[in-house]
């Protein structure tokens, strides 16, 4: 069945299929329903209706898996991707490695960083913050913070600057 828009270089809800799940099997992690769609529509033939559409339908075959609005590749998507992905157009190919990898850099970047917050008795918070390598921590601080909010404060700091708090840090050490 051929797809409602006729400008880009998907044709067929079969390859904007094969799209979907050349894009899920690129990221490290299940994404939203609107980044999906966001990354599926690099091409000009992928019109919303087709695409939520596509998605249903492979929800129903098991191809993704969704959970709590978060979607999913399944094995058996990924499986169906390795043989497949060759199908699609090169350039469509192309651009949207490009996006999932800008996204999964995001993402295996966020998933090194880890921020929580407890009560440290009556007396405030302590911020708890630490970065990884991907095999253990390379950094853990836990800081004191005289109300809940600044202790947000220091966890978002930390999220947005944490390679450079480690730089920093022993940078002041050898020094």
């Amino acid at each position: 069945m051929r797809v409602s828009g006729n400008f880009g270089f998907i044709r067929e809800k079969l390859e904007i299929k094969i799209l979907i799940l050349f894009i899920l099997r690129r990221l490290p992690e299940a994404i939203p329903f609107d980044m999906l769609m966001e990354l599926t529509m690099c091409d000009e033939g992928v019109s919303y209706f087709d695409f939520t559409q596509c998605v249903s339908e492979l929800l129903k075959t098991g191809h993704i898996r969704e959970a709590d609005g978060m979607y999913a590749l399944t094995i058996k998507g990924a499986h169906n991707t390795a043989t497949t992905q060759n199908s699609l157009p090169y350039s469509v190919r192309e651009i949207a490695e490009k996006a999932t990898s800008k996204l999964r850099s995001k993402m295996t970047r966020d998933g090194m960083i880890s921020t929580s917050r407890e009560a440290d008795g009556d007396t405030g918070f302590a911020a708890i913050m630490s970065m990884s390598d991907g095999i253990g921590d390379i950094i853990s601080i836990k800081l004191f913070a005289p109300s809940e909010e600044s202790a947000l404060e220091l966890e978002d700091g930390f999220r947005r600057n944490a390679e450079d708090v480690y730089n920093k840090l022993v940078e002041w050490i050898l020094n």
